[in-house]
């Protein structure tokens, strides 16, 4: 008879929330990356619900003492970084609307430059 090793439960769900942060990156991906919206809706569907099974394996593993949680971070730090985040945000929507006018104006340009010369 075979002798059968099997993975310590650790092991097991170490691997699993690996893969589950894996996922979600490509989940992510394909969702920002989509140009349709019925598609881009559903990758990021399924982005929310792999984070939250994410979620409860971190928690499952964090009460069975098998995942340790980093040192807490201080909360001028994370003020810090989430400004930071924020101007970023704000500098690309600034971006896109100005991206947007200028494709506006140029449209209409070209329609103007049309109708004088169909009007000649």
């Amino acid at each position: 008879m075979m002798n059968q090793t099997t993975l310590p439960d650790e092991d097991i769900a170490y691997t699993v929330l690996s893969d589950l942060k894996r996922v979600t990156r490509e989940y992510a991906t394909a969702a920002m990356e989509s140009v349709c919206p019925d598609i881009r809706q559903m990758f990021t569907q399924l982005l929310d619900d792999t984070l939250k099974l994410q979620g409860e394996l971190y928690n499952a593993m964090q009460s069975n003492n098998m995942y340790n949680a980093s040192s807490p971070v201080l909360k001028q730090e994370i003020d810090k970084q989430l400004k930071s985040y924020q101007q970023t945000q704000q500098k690309t929507n600034q971006f896109v609307q100005q991206t947007r006018t200028a494709q506006g104006a140029m449209a209409q340009a070209s329609m103007n430059g049309q109708a004088t010369q169909m009007m000649q």
